[in-house]
């Protein structure tokens, strides 16, 4: 044997190398047409928060801050330069941004580009029905990575080759990219499935709905995007939505059901969303997003150690200073707002309830829990990391310590650089189950969700002068954060709203849910407006950010937003 391998081996050591695989070798298979059509699907999920999109998105806004706690999240000052507007293009999610989404682009457009080389789908156990679906699910992923890129940066390249082309791009016109987001998800939706199709898996799918909730949303901010005014078109997404043109969905009855685990189910409001369990993925668990968005042995009061601590990254922006007195700015004061309507059920502090049930929406005051010592239950209460004195989270930023409810502290300073660990009440919209609980860290991510598509055509109506029917359609969704009867409802004449009213409860109902910037942009305030801890700018420039230095660098053809 060894002989025969001797004699009989091959002495050619000349080697081919391939510079890249054609796709009819690559895929030969229906699991192989499959894992390519999900791949840009699992960088989607991680996109939500990946490299500071959520960070910059929400400390950029009235609604949410990553204060320096006594030195931890100071960070040399790059999230109080997202709270204060003052970033550059070398802030680290410059950069870090444009990598997350246009990484999805291209992965979304490869994945598109193989599956439109296929010829014959039927010799890869592929109908010819299911092919037009993936195509145009990847179509309309990839027109929502590009909203979302055209949100942030305004000025960006199109990518609609990377099997042919090496070339570098310049950017298109703002107008040229709406058209190009608008064309993609028009021709999209007559191939796409509804969610009745898709079954009970189909949550992270791309349906009809999804991809006119995308229209829906283009078209709300193109007053914003393209200087041209289409809320007459976005009404008309929103009623077919809500209609069910494109799939049957219904508002869930109760406010945390669209964030829990049963949001997966046939009967939820989530349009789309990503699916998420404890063993897998669940990047909204994650120290990007909503883990690091309580305080660090909040796991101890919720009876959650899977995950070890937690870490106060975001946390709400006061509402009152240190004396307790109210900020006069309209804008800002996220649990006040709440607070204006005392009946609501969110108001709650965050509770397990057992049987993976929870109540209330907030993290505030003491946080009480048991621990054991020598085989015995003691009664405890959650500390921070910079004394042992007993957190009482309150709605103010400052250095209270070890201040009890309602002492007078004489340090009055309040502002980012200048906060402790019983600063800003916490949000916890996703549950935090026990340990124990089979359901927790199960709920899948709700990108789009019925409810959008309700405020969404309330504004519409609202700035047609309709504020009736304004009012009609946000109760259709607020009747659930109040008790029967409650006197919090919107009158029927619409008579309490106002352009102030209309964004508060823009703020109420997707408080944390990555769109606040966007919200207060399209309400001119974003640059004009005052906050806590915030003026307003000398310019509006900001309501783009910079592309980062790195990018431009690699890419001599892409200009500077201006202003930067």
């Amino acid at each position: 044997m060894l002989g025969a391998l001797v004699t009989g081996g091959c002495t050619n050591l000349d080697e081919t190398v391939y510079d890249k695989v054609n796709a009819d070798g690559f895929l030969t298979r229906r699991d192989d047409v499959i894992r390519d059509f999900l791949r840009p699907f699992e960088h989607g999920y991680w996109s939500i928060q990946g490299n500071d999109y959520y960070a910059v998105i929400e400390n950029s806004t009235d609604e949410i801050g990553t204060y320096n706690r006594q030195g931890d999240w100071q960070d040399g000052g790059y999230y109080q330069r997202m709270h204060y507007h003052t970033w550059t293009f070398q802030d680290g999610f410059a950069d870090g941004v444009w990598n997350n989404l246009f990484q999805g682009v291209v992965l979304s457009t490869n994945s598109l580009q193989d599956l439109e080389g296929i010829t014959d789908p039927a010799k890869l156990s592929v109908t010819p029905e299911e092919l037009a679906d993936f195509k145009a699910e990847l179509r309309t992923l990839r027109a929502w990575f590009n909203l979302r890129a055209f949100d942030f940066y305004r000025n960006i390249p199109l990518v609609v080759d990377v099997k042919n082309s090496t070339e570098t791009l310049p950017q298109a016109t703002p107008q040229e990219t709406f058209n190009f987001i608008e064309k993609e998800l028009l021709e999209s939706i007559p191939n796409l499935p509804t969610r009745g199709d898709l079954g009970a898996r189909g949550i992270g799918r791309w349906t009809k709905a999804g991809a006119a909730a995308l229209l829906m949303r283009l078209y709300l901010n193109a007053s914003v995007y393209i200087g041209v005014d289409k809320f007459a078109e976005c009404e008309a997404v929103c009623r077919d939505i809500i209609s069910g043109k494109y799939g049957s969905y219904q508002l869930d009855t109760r406010w945390d059901a669209p964030f829990d685990y049963t949001n997966t189910s046939l009967n939820s409001e989530v349009i789309y969303g990503f699916p998420g369990t404890l063993a897998r993925t669940h990047w909204q668990y994650d120290g990007g997003m909503f883990w690091w968005g309580v305080t660090y042995d909040a796991s101890l009061y919720f009876g959650f150690t899977d995950f070890g601590q937690a870490n106060p990254r975001f946390a709400l922006q006061p509402g009152r200073d240190v004396d307790s007195v109210e900020y006069t700015h309209k804008l800002g004061k996220p649990f006040i707002k709440f607070q204006k309507y005392p009946d609501d059920v969110r108001l709650k502090k965050y509770k397990n309830l057992g049987d993976s049930k929870r109540e209330g929406m907030f993290l505030y005051g003491y946080l009480p829990f048991t621990r054991t010592v020598n085989g015995n239950p003691v009664a405890d209460t959650v500390r921070g990391n910079k004394g042992p004195y007993a957190l009482y989270i309150r709605d103010q930023v400052g250095w209270f310590l070890g201040a009890k409810p309602g002492t007078k502290i004489t340090d009055k300073e309040s502002n980012m650089n200048h906060a402790d660990h019983n600063s800003g009440i916490f949000m916890v919209k996703y549950p935090m189950y026990p340990t124990p609980d089979p359901n927790r860290i199960t709920s899948a991510y709700a990108e789009v969700r019925l409810s959008e598509a309700y405020y969404s055509l309330a504004e519409c109506l609202y700035r047609k002068g309709d504020k009736a029917g304004a009012a009609m359609q946000l109760n259709q969704v607020r009747k659930r954060n109040f008790p029967d009867n409650s006197p919090s409802l919107y009158t029927a004449d619409g008579s309490q709203l106002t352009d102030q009213e209309m964004l508060d409860e823009w703020g109420r109902e997707f408080l944390g849910e990555n769109r606040r910037r966007t919200d207060l942009i399209r309400w001119g305030v974003f640059n004009t407006g005052t906050w806590w801890d915030k003026k307003p700018d000398a310019d509006s420039h900001t309501a783009i950010f910079p592309i980062g230095q790195k990018t431009l660098s690699l890419n001599t053809k892409l200009k500077q937003n201006p202003g930067y």
